[in-house]
């Protein structure tokens, strides 16, 4: 039994090594074809790639580090006096003109009522001392005033007109200053970080409240200097803020660039020049206008961030 059991196992070896051979060549091809299959698609990829980086990405310079500007209003008092009234409150909508602070005028009325009993006098002055002059050189022409009296009279003429003068200048102020206690809105926009209250007694350039003009926003986009070579001003950008998600698209214009990067106007600017020195790649903010009539459908609020795709020229 044992010799027949060799004999078996001696001619069934030669089979076993062809069927493997067979497996390993059927292996070695199915792992070339997966090798050919993956450069294919490695260039197919690497191909897409690059197309799009030269026809449709090498036209765009897109960044999220963009946020919502506007050149607010300060609103300031131009005449001491306690607050009489206030007239608006923060997120309210203005309009340029509308009242927002009155102040107590009493003191602004009287200044003026007096002002105006001082240009009375001054006129009546005035008048006089004119009709003295015709006088004089009425009677200078027969001998009857001396020239020093007729100088004397000319001299007091010419300080009541000089007085006249003054006093009307004192009266116009005085009705400016009462016009100024009550405080209008300087622009269009939207009443924001209030700080007056009624009785308060308020100073010449004492910050009351800021208007916001959202209508006339715009955008300040931190774009890395490696990404700014084609950048000019003039060209159009596409934008989205995340207040209203990628649906709404807001649409403007480069206007120019900042005259410096963030770092630059940093309170404490980098010394480069001192030190152990790391090379960062800087920002540059590059002002984008946007459209006020996207603007009027979808208000903006100064700080939202957004973002900025420049499409640059070919």
């Amino acid at each position: 039994m044992n010799q027949i059991s060799r004999i078996k196992q001696f001619n069934a070896q030669p089979q076993i090594e062809e069927e493997s051979a067979t497996d390993a060549s059927e292996r070695s091809s199915k792992r070339k074809q997966l090798f050919i299959a993956f450069g294919v698609c490695l260039a197919l990829v690497g191909g897409g790639a690059y197309a799009y980086d030269v026809l449709v990405a090498s036209h765009h310079v897109v960044t999220d580090n963009a946020y919502v500007g506007a050149d607010v209003a300060l609103v300031t008092p131009l005449v001491d006096g306690p607050v009489h009234e206030v007239l608006v409150d923060d997120t309210q909508p203005v309009k340029r003109g509308d009242i927002l602070v009155k102040l107590d005028d009493i003191d602004a009325k009287l200044t003026l009522a007096r002002a105006e009993a001082e240009l009375s006098a001054a006129k009546a002055q005035l008048d006089k001392a004119k009709i003295d002059l015709d006088r004089r050189e009425a009677l200078s022409a027969s001998g009857s005033v001396s020239g020093e009296e007729l100088t004397a009279a000319r001299n007091a003429y010419s300080a009541a007109d000089a007085n006249l003068k003054a006093t009307q200048a004192a009266r116009e102020q005085a009705q400016i200053d009462l016009e100024r206690t009550v405080i209008r809105a300087p622009i269009d926009g939207v009443v924001s970080k209030r700080q007056v209250q009624v009785g308060q007694r308020v100073q010449p350039g004492m910050t009351l409240m800021t208007v916001v003009p959202i209508q006339a926003a715009y955008v300040d986009a931190n774009y890395k200097e490696i990404q700014l070579a084609k950048v000019h001003p003039g060209e159009s950008a596409t934008l989205h803020s995340d207040l209203y998600g990628s649906n709404v698209v807001f649409h403007g214009k480069v206007v120019g660039f900042s005259g410096g990067t963030g770092a630059a106007f940093a309170v404490v600017p980098a010394q480069n020049a001192t030190g152990n020195w790391i090379k960062v790649v800087q920002r540059l903010p590059v002002r984008i206008a946007l459209d006020p009539k996207e603007l009027e459908q979808h208000p903006l609020r100064v700080g939202l961030s957004m973002t900025a795709d420049v499409q640059v020229d070919r």
